[in-house]
């Protein structure tokens, strides 16, 4: 099993090994539905089918001299009940199948976005969220295609090949002497077509990831694509990439225009007819027989016209299959470790000799301290020093490449990292707000939580006098990411969500650089009294903060280069002087 921070405990066990083995095991999911789709595709093609005998059998009833009217009704019953049943099972068929198209889309949809939240962090930062939303949206549609219509048609397809040719065998062996080598020529030229398709398909499936990755960035960017005046620039990004998805169809619509198999047919269907004639002119078939046959062969045009579209679109299925298993079998080095440790914080954080780096490049090297329950940690360091990265270990976001960090004597390695996570809490300068409404946002990560404990949070965060100015108070609906807040105001939703799930460890990074001076003032205290329940690390270029933190972390190109409290750091240090004297 591979390592994941997010999982269900039911999750069914598709076979990822490949794109068409895992499209069948999620076929094989549901045994029942494939076979009736089979079962009736089956009556539904002999039904069809077999009207052609009966209409050649009424020929020979009229070509009969005398012949009884009684004798044409019965064929003419026959043909009706022929009908009935292609008609009935056809519905059904088509029922079961579009019932399994939808499950599959659904099975799929799921098993993808539980795959996402189960990803770490480094895995989500190297990719595009464009395209991954193609991946979620439109290459999930396409597996629902493949089979209805794709796949329907395809069995449709086959059967009706299969059908006519056993009822051709049926009226006389020597019939087969055409439709035989037509087939030869059909699978041949076939073949060739899905060959030429295959890698267009992908090529196209891949161009949509990458156009709709430009166009997300360029919309979630709009701000500062307009401040800087490059909406020209990303106009033709845009035109070049769609441009290059046009030309695929394009390949693709000439790929399709030399499809051979629809000449084949009107030459086999001639021949055919030649043929038929000649062994009735020879008495070796009756009249009836010859055009129970022609019609037969008719029938093998419907397998021959469909397969120009269903291939292309199980060949689209397969590719758009490939992309999303790419992101599901992407491995994480996190895992959630559901076996390990799950008891309340105390609160006591331990670096022992820690490193790490983001691909290879150091961030971090050799982090040494310890901080006690209840403790304020302040972090200072100049720009890129590692001061964030630092607080994303403690709550496994990253995992350390060397070294240990222990929370109450314990490898946070060790722990069950819901129950880790759900006792941290960490607030950042660039504040995420979900489209939702300011209630949802401040209760996130405490859905019990009562309107009085949502509004009592608001309050100790300085947010509850600007949220009821809102035409519909705590009701309202922010815009996605909280666009239609200031950044102060989101800031202080998000502290308000931090004081509501009453974390054992908070990390505040840079959490009031967009509040003014006199809020700043409000919620610092409010943050005190917090904070003296819990162990706080803060990271912030706010004096009036860091001189009320118990202890001082001094980071300098990824090292620890000194800590002790304001003073000792200020009395001994020259470079906590020049970042001092820098803040001031």
């Amino acid at each position: 099993m591979s390592q994941k921070e997010f999982r269900i405990a039911d999750e069914y066990p598709y076979n990822r090994s490949g794109p068409v083995r895992w499209i069948l095991s999620h076929l094989l999911r549901y045994p029942h539905l494939p076979l009736l789709v089979i079962g009736t595709a089956v009556i539904n093609n002999f039904a069809y089918s077999y009207i052609q005998v009966l209409i050649g059998q009424a020929f020979d009833v009229i070509a009969q001299p005398g012949w009884e009217l009684a004798a044409l009704l019965t064929v003419a019953g026959w043909m009706l009940a022929a009908a009935a049943t292609q008609a009935i099972l056809g519905l059904g068929r088509n029922y079961a199948n579009e019932f399994l198209a939808q499950l599959i889309e659904r099975n799929t949809r799921q098993e993808l976005y539980v795959s996402l939240l189960g990803k770490s962090q480094t895995f989500h930062g190297r990719q595009r969220i464009g395209d991954i939303m193609a991946r979620a949206t439109n290459d999930v549609r396409s597996l629902n295609i493949m089979f209805s219509p794709g796949v329907m048609l395809i069995i449709d397809g086959a059967l009706g090949i299969v059908a006519p040719v056993v009822l051709i065998a049926r009226l006389n062996p020597q019939l087969l002497l055409v439709p035989s080598l037509f087939l030869v020529v059909f699978f041949i030229t076939v073949a060739d077509y899905a060959r030429q398709l295959n890698p267009v398909s992908q090529a196209m499936r891949e161009q949509f990831g990458t156009m709709n990755a430009g166009l997300a960035e360029a919309v979630s960017g709009i701000e500062v694509v307009k401040g800087n005046a490059q909406e020209w620039q990303e106009y033709d990004k845009f035109r070049h990439n769609a441009a290059q998805y046009r030309d695929y169809f394009i390949e693709q619509g000439r790929i399709q225009a030399r499809y051979l198999p629809l000449l084949m047919f009107s030459l086999a269907w001639g021949a055919a007819f030649l043929h038929g004639m000649l062994l009735w002119q020879a008495g070796r078939i009756t009249l009836g027989e010859a055009v129970g046959f022609i019609g037969l062969v008719g029938v093998l045009r419907f397998p021959t016209f469909v397969s120009i579209f269903s291939f292309n679109l199980v060949q689209l299925g397969i590719a758009s299959a490939r992309r999303i298993l790419e992101l599901i079998n992407t491995e994480t080095k996190l895992d959630e470790n559901e076996a390990g440790i799950n008891q309340p914080v105390r609160g006591e954080v331990r670096f022992e000799k820690v490193s790490f780096g983001y691909n290879g490049a150091p961030v971090l090297q050799n982090i040494s301290f310890i901080a006690q329950p209840g403790e304020t940690v302040a972090i200072v360091g100049q720009t890129g020093s590692g001061k964030t990265t630092l607080t994303r270990l403690i709550n496994r976001i990253f995992d350390v490449d060397s070294g240990r960090v222990l929370i109450d004597g314990v490898d946070v390695r060790d722990w069950n990292l819901e129950s880790l996570r759900s006792q941290i809490s960490t607030i950042e300068q660039d504040v995420f707000l979900f489209s939702r409404s300011v209630a949802d946002n401040v209760a996130f990560g405490h859905a019990a939580a009562t309107r009085q404990e949502i509004e009592h949070a608001a309050q100790e965060a300085q947010a509850h006098e600007f949220i009821t100015t809102f035409n519909q108070g705590y009701e309202t609906e922010v815009g996605e990411r909280g666009v239609t807040l200031s950044g102060g105001q989101r800031q202080r939703i998000a502290i308000a969500r931090a004081f509501l799930t009453n974390p054992r460890i908070l990390i505040l990074d840079d959490s009031t650089s967009a509040i003014d001076s006199a809020t700043e003032d409000k919620i610092q205290q409010a943050m005190r009294r917090i904070s003296q329940e819990r162990t706080t690390f803060l990271i912030t270029h706010r004096l009036s903060q860091i001189r009320w933190a118990d202890r001082i972390l001094l980071i300098k190109r990824g090292e620890l280069v000194d800590q002790g409290s304001h003073e000792e750091l200020l009395a001994r240090s020259q470079d906590y002087r020049r970042i001092f004297a820098r803040y001031e």
